[in-house]
């Protein structure tokens, strides 16, 4: 039996940034609610790497299903480059 993959539910890919305590970082996830998901990485209930820091919304992609999302997540954690410039780009308007 094939299992079903969440057909018809968005998923979404997102970048995060944390610019307020420190060095600035980045985290990538994917998720079904952006709105939910962001307020978890706030509240210090998301991923264990986010927690204790507040987080801004910085990039998002949307996909029709969870194995696409998944993949793209798993490229965008490994580009560094593509994340340093979301950085900095987002720094600069913070200026």
């Amino acid at each position: 039996m094939i299992q079903e993959e969440n057909f018809g539910q968005r998923c979404f890919v997102y970048l995060v940034a944390s610019v307020k305590q420190g060095a600035p970082r980045t985290y990538v996830g994917w998720t079904n609610d952006l709105e939910k998901r962001l307020a978890a990485h706030n509240s210090g209930t998301g991923a264990k790497s986010t927690r204790g820091r507040q987080w801004v919304l910085l990039y998002t992609e949307e996909f029709k299903n969870r194995s696409d999302a998944m993949s793209r997540e798993w490229h965008l954690k490994r580009d560094r480059k593509f994340r340093k410039k979301l950085l900095e780009d987002f720094l600069a308007k913070e200026s």
